[in-house]
């Protein structure tokens, strides 16, 4: 079995932070969202990977070639990104006919992998959601198969959203119908879908069983960042030593990263703080630290700060990207 994951998005809405550094590679809790989706997979038995790749695509080479050497990888290059499924079938030749684990770059959920690995089926990962005209929609049968699949659907039948995580072991029927929609250009609002190909194939007779996750963590916009890196420094429990800064006081669960200096200052709770950073007479809570920053007499408050960045002042809550330089006294 072959893991795909495709990171070749532009992160928008991530922005300013997805200009310089895939959303994949943002830090979170102390790993990245990609890195949390690798060891997953790993966990499973999975050493194959097919990374679609595309803006600031070597930086994803450069990170799963120096955190992971082990691991098989492959580098699909999408150019022209015209969506999810037109993404998968630039696979087909790595592919060939083996059974696929699809996990979409930008979301981290909670599960049982072995199961869905080991089930005979093919198995799409479900959750139920208040409003589902903002997702790919399933509607399940009673025992659990899936009798449709549908692309943000304007009057939903169902409030059972995909995930992001697909188990397909008809690949080549997969191969066959994301050719066909993209030679029929069959769209669904304005890209080549996955979730089309997927009703496609169960039209023809594939049988796909729902399962459904724990949790799932929203790693595409700041709010949902923010949300998901509390959530996850409890669940993995990070807990950073306040012995090892000067007049410091750490309040868990914080992550910092190897090589920052921090003194004088209030840390937490719910704190990422990436590798090498500068943080001097300031209080953050509830917030994400890039690496290679510098922070200087300033208070934060439900902000995300790329990495290499300047900071000197007084604030509450910022959103402000790499390379960034600011005197706010």
């Amino acid at each position: 079995m072959k893991a795909i994951i495709p990171v070749a998005g532009a992160g928008t809405k991530l922005r300013p932070h997805s200009y310089t550094q895939p959303k994949a590679l943002i830090p979170l809790a102390g790993k990245t969202v990609l890195g949390i989706i690798i060891d997953q997979l790993k966990q499973a038995g999975i050493n194959e990977f097919i990374f679609i790749v595309g803006y600031l695509g070597d930086k994803i080479q450069d990170f799963v070639k120096s955190k992971y050497p082990e691991v098989k990888a492959h580098y699909v290059h999408q150019i022209d990104r015209q969506g999810v499924g037109h993404a998968i079938r630039l696979t087909r030749t790595i592919v060939n006919q083996d059974d696929v684990f699809v996990v979409l770059g930008d979301t981290i959920c909670e599960y049982n992998i072995q199961e869905v690995v080991d089930s005979p089926f093919s198995m799409i990962g479900v959750r139920k959601v208040d409003d589902p005209r903002d997702f790919g929609v399933a509607e399940i049968e009673e025992d659990g198969f899936i009798s449709r699949v549908v692309e943000k659907p304007q009057i939903p039948k169902s409030n059972m959203a995909l995930v992001g995580v697909y188990k397909i072991k008809e690949t080549e029927q997969m191969f066959q119908c994301l050719e066909s929609n993209i030679r029929e250009g069959l769209r669904s609002h304005g890209e080549f879908s996955l979730t089309d190909a997927l009703d496609c194939m169960i039209k023809m007779g594939s049988k796909f069983k729902s399962f459904k996750v724990e949790n799932w963590f929203d790693c595409g916009r700041k709010e949902t960042l923010l949300e998901s890196n509390a959530t996850l420094l409890k669940k993995f429990g990070a807990t950073a030593d306040p012995n090892e800064f000067e007049n410091t006081v750490i309040v868990q669960p914080v992550s910092i990263g190897g090589g920052c200096n921090i003194k004088n200052s209030i840390i937490g709770p719910n704190v990422t703080i990436g590798e090498n950073s500068i943080i001097e007479s300031s209080i953050l809570k509830d917030s994400i630290i890039g690496s290679f920053s510098n922070l200087y007499d300033i208070v934060l408050d439900d902000s995300v700060i790329g990495s290499d960045t300047n900071l000197r002042g007084e604030s509450r809550s910022l959103n402000i990207g790499d390379n960034t330089s600011i005197d706010l006294g």
